[in-house]
This record gives C-alpha cells, sequence and structure tokens, in this order.
C-alpha cells in the first residue's frame, strides 16, 4: 500500500456570498486618532508623542521652539 503524504485543510462547504461576506465585516472599522490635551500649552496632541505647538514632551523640553505667545 502506497502512503501519499497529503495535508487536509478545512474547507468552505458553500461559497460565502458577497452580501453575507459584507455583513460579516461591517465590525472592521478603523477608529479616530485618540488626542489628548497638552498639559503645557493646551494643544491637541497624540499620546505618547512631542507636542508640536510647544516643543514639550513628559514635562521636559524636547523640541526648541520659539514662544511668540
Amino acid at each position: 500500500m502506497m502512503h501519499l503524504n497529503i495535508q487536509l485543510f478545512a474547507v468552505p462547504f458553500r461559497k460565502v456570498s458577497k452580501t453575507r461576506g459584507r455583513k460579516r465585516r461591517t465590525h472592521y472599522k478603523i477608529s479616530e486618532n485618540a488626542t489628548v490635551k497638552c498639559p503645557k500649552c493646551g494643544a491637541e496632541v497624540r499620546p505618547h508623542r512631542v507636542c508640536a505647538a510647544c516643543g514639550f514632551y513628559k514635562g521636559k523640553e524636547v523640541i526648541k521652539k520659539d514662544s511668540a505667545e
């Protein structure tokens, strides 16, 4: 008897229709970027990033900015 080394995979019984597949994917959405207020100047900044307005991160000046306030 001949032994074939073949792997068997799970195969769908029927084709998934366009509507059914799209219904399943309705929850795959991109979320809005989270923002927090900079404690130094109050500008909206993404978390864990240097503030573009004042150049501060975690209470320290990381980037030198000209203060025209």
